[in-house]
């Protein structure tokens, strides 16, 4: 008989702490420039499905927003970074981002699409927004932490988020953390996927607690 799968409709944030960490242990590559990006897109373009995310240098004046420095791109076994605030956005990437063939998989890519568009319009094609994927299951937590904790029991380290991305030299806890992000995206679509399915899951509806603030 199928496994059953155990899912919340709401996460115990308190619980992500003590869950095992996960990281992605594939190749991560450092894009730097334009020729570095068209023949990493070359190769991209032979998968049917890649994780997409993007990384921001951090702006705390109110209203403030930094260009897109980082885009990464993951397949199950390889993570693309992609330097855009030292080439730019590339020919190449836009056709990766309007192929028809190639499906894109992210959380919150409608606001991701939305900042990569500043640098070079486009109009992206054939992807998957994951907080509107979830929808079927009932779950309400849309965070890519609380839905991995939820789906795999593991916890997505958020230490690096508002670390410098358009730093000279990005280190290996920024890279393997901007590796994770995009790849656990699509490590979310395919478990997912096989959950739809099977429909071997069940959901525990969470109360909201009382009193709540917001």
């Amino acid at each position: 008989m199928t496994n059953v799968k155990i899912l919340y409709s709401k996460f115990d944030k308190k619980a992500i702490p003590e869950l095992p960490k996960v990281e992605f242990g594939g190749r991560i590559i450092v894009i730097q420039t334009a020729g570095e990006a068209d023949r990493a897109v070359n190769y991209l373009m032979q998968f049917p499905q890649l994780g997409i995310d993007t990384e921001t240098r951090p702006n705390f004046k109110p209203g403030g927003m930094n260009p897109v420095a980082l885009l990464q791109v993951s397949t199950p076994e390889a993570c693309f970074l992609f330097r855009l605030n030292r080439f730019g956005l590339t020919d190449s990437l836009v056709q990766l981002f309007t192929s028809e063939t190639v499906e894109k998989i992210g959380l919150s890519l409608h606001d991701d699409w939305a900042q990569l568009r500043k640098r070079k319009e486009f109009q992206p094609v054939n992807y998957v927004e994951l907080q509107d994927f979830v929808k079927p299951f009932g779950i309400k937590d849309m965070s890519l932490q609380k839905l991995y904790a939820n789906f795999f029991g593991q916890k997505i380290s958020k230490n690096q988020r508002l670390t410098n991305w358009e730093a000279d030299v990005l280190t290996e806890p920024q890279k393997r953390y901007a590796a994770t992000d995009a790849w656990s995206c699509l490590q979310l679509y395919q478990k997912m996927t096989e959950l739809l399915a099977t429909r071997a899951y069940k959901l525990i509806e969470v109360p909201e607690p009382e009193n709540s603030v917001s």
